[in-house]
């Protein structure tokens, strides 16, 4: 749900359950375990919930969807920074999602609309089947499970949709240029080894390498609009900027 200036509205309890796809009582049993932060009290003594709710909600399904405990969800969610945004609360749960195998299913049209939390125009499913997250298959929908709801949040930015594909395009070239070179340095430290261990190494490497390639990207990436942000800034035409002091 969002208001006429873009910003999304809060949510009651029974919102935030539906948007999740969880029972209340799910979402009251992991607030009464400090799993999501308490929510804001308006009038009537009416609990509000926002964006940083929901993302964490789908953030704690997921990892139990990956087969974590609840006690390794909590350990998990203390190391997370507090004041983690919307934003980075979705792209862990995608990096959290990538530790499993892919997962597509095959899902009807009301179950695709409510695994996105939301109703999908035409444009909407075609920018997700343009992402390679939807193909359509007669009446139904084949979706990457893993990549749903980061894709449905590219559906609200300002950008067209050729944009999108080509950053899809850049970002999978430099991934599987990255996975090669990784592997090959991963083949070359085991190539003694027995295949079982190799396997057993593969499984655990997994989450480390797709959590430091984020963690780098995040980093790059900041840097990267910063200075881009500052050259802006300092461009001519700003008569205050850009000119060197002393």
């Amino acid at each position: 749900m969002t208001t006429e200036d873009g910003d999304t509205a809060p949510l009651t309890i029974d919102e935030l359950a539906a948007q999740a796809g969880v029972t209340v009582r799910t979402v009251r049993f992991y607030g009464t375990r400090g799993l999501l932060p308490p929510p804001v009290i308006g009038p009537r003594r009416v609990g509000h919930y926002g964006r940083e709710h929901l993302a964490r909600l789908t953030l704690i399904e997921e990892m139990q969807h990956q087969g974590m405990t609840l006690a390794a969800i909590e350990r998990h969610l203390r190391q997370l920074p507090a004041d983690l945004g919307p934003h980075d609360l979705a792209i862990h749960r995608a990096v959290v999602a990538s530790w499993a195998p892919d997962t597509v299913e095959t899902v009807s049209r009301p179950e695709l609309e409510r695994r996105a939390g939301r109703r999908l125009t035409e444009e909407d499913v075609d920018r997700l089947a343009a992402m390679n997250v939807v193909t359509r298959d007669g009446e139904s929908f084949r979706v990457d499970c893993g990549l749903l709801r980061l894709a449905v949040r590219l559906l609200d930015v300002p950008l067209a949709q050729e944009t999108i594909l080509a950053a899809r395009t850049a970002l999978t070239g430099h991934a599987r240029a990255a996975a090669h070179e990784l592997s090959d340095l991963l083949r070359e430290a085991v190539a003694e080894r027995d295949p079982r261990d190799v396997r057993s190494l593969s499984a655990h490497m997994h989450p480390l390498v797709v959590q430091a390639l984020l963690t780098t990207f995040q980093r790059s990436l900041r840097e990267e609009l910063r200075q881009w942000l500052d050259g802006a800034a300092a461009a001519p035409g700003d008569g205050s900027r850009g000119t060197p002091s002393g």
